[in-house]
């Protein structure tokens, strides 16, 4: 007979001791069932324990996730959420370097859990971080010499567990001084700097942009395209993406005058050249994080050529006639043509109506509205003049009239 559906088999671990296989009902508090596995250990205070996943995801079981545990599930009996923040919060305050790193090193693991995030967080573990950031990073700065790993690793499990912490959406992100915000530009502007920082530190200033429009502002004033760049030369991928993703962030979040000042650099030769040739280009599969954020630069860009391609050219603007009057001249070599023609007028007029046809127009309704709008007639005219193929400028018109 099989076992009731409320009934699930686990086994549970306890250091220095063989694990207990149990059935756990559902129905029965959690508590309760805390308490049952500490009394089979003769453990007291049962308040202080609690369950957590024993694979890598370490996650703490919760009323709320409670009915996720299925038949083998190995469980750990381990200290509760909050007895474990209280523990944290102090340890990453030792004065060992070698307590604080470890302490450090539990934390980023640990924050990934909203349960003990919540906890740490309550504990006002958030402002202890940035506070490390800010101050701590000169406190250690006479020992980077002779520490360099250790202080590296210190401020990348830091930003880690910061990162981890607030990807939660507990804590605003409008909390966050300018100060704080400086330091962690300053990682990203840094020429050599660990790969682990600087990948935590663009993956801060991301969040920030999108989250908060004061802190794009701040962050805006501290980062530009041009400091970004050389992150996009290197051979890191992961660092790539994180790099285009703050461009794209910034971009998105920019005012309209600002955000037209940011595609005029994207356009420049030499960044576009950087992300064909490292990016693109680079002997590596592109992974689908950084096909997304390519794809959200390119859909960014061209979202500013909108209100121009959709803007009808002005019958009346002789600047907008005269693109007409070019593009038959180059098509059809029309330069050639004598200056006192002998021809008569009307010879001419049929003349340019047949040229007309041929490079698409209604003849009927000559003017700058035969073209969809503004884009189409500068991007006609630029290969007119640079290629002076005939032959390619009539059927690339022709298909550009078609689509109206």
């Amino acid at each position: 007979m099989p076992p009731p559906a409320d009934i699930v088999k686990v086994a549970i671990e306890w250091p220095g001791a063989f694990p207990k296989l149990m059935e756990i009902d559902q129905k029965k508090p959690l508590s309760a069932i805390i308490k049952e596995v500490c009394d089979g250990w003769s453990l007291a205070n049962h308040e202080y324990f609690a369950l957590q996943h024993a694979d890598s995801s370490n996650f703490y079981i919760t009323e709320k996730n409670r009915n996720e545990i299925k038949n083998g599930t190995i469980l750990r009996l381990t200290t509760s959420p909050a007895q474990n923040a209280q523990q944290l919060h102090e340890r990453i305050q030792s004065s060992s370097m070698d307590a604080k790193l470890e302490a450090l090193k539990d934390l980023a693991s640990l924050s990934r859990d909203v349960t003990f995030a919540q906890e740490f967080i309550n504990l006002d573990g958030i402002s202890l971080l940035t506070q490390m950031v800010e101050s701590g990073t000169e406190r250690y700065q006479k020992l980077q010499k002779i520490m360099k790993p250790c202080f590296g690793d210190m401020l990348s499990f830091t930003l880690t567990a910061f990162v981890e912490l607030m990807d939660h959406g507990i804590v605003s992100w409008d909390t966050f001084s300018v100060a704080f915000i400086k330091k962690i530009a300053s990682f990203v502007n840094k020429s050599a700097i660990d790969i682990s920082i600087l990948q935590r530190s663009l993956a801060i200033l991301e969040s920030m942009v999108l989250n908060s429009h004061d802190l794009y502002q701040k962050v805006a004033q501290e980062i530009t395209i041009g400091q970004l760049i050389p992150h996009l030369q290197g051979t890191d991928q992961e660092i790539q993406t994180y790099t285009i993703a703050v461009i794209n962030a910034l971009f998105l979040k920019a005012p309209d005058e600002r955000r037209q000042e940011m595609a005029n650099i994207l356009a420049q030769k030499q960044l576009r050249y950087i992300i064909l040739t490292h990016v693109i280009r680079a002997q590596r599969a592109i992974n689908n994080e950084m096909a997304h954020q390519l794809y959200v630069l390119q859909v960014l860009t061209f979202n500013l050529l909108e209100d121009r391609m959709m803007t009808k050219m002005d019958p009346q603007d002789q600047a907008q006639r005269d693109i007409i009057f070019e593009l038959r001249r180059i098509a059809f070599d029309a330069e050639s043509e004598p200056n006192n023609s002998s021809g008569s007028v009307e010879k001419r007029k049929s003349m340019y109506t047949r040229d007309y046809k041929k490079l698409g127009f209604i003849v009927s309704k000559l003017s700058p509205s035969n073209l969809p709008g503004l884009t189409s007639a500068a991007s006609s005219v630029w290969p007119s003049c640079a290629l002076q193929n005939s032959f390619h400028i009539s059927r690339c018109l022709a298909g550009l009239n078609r689509i109206t």
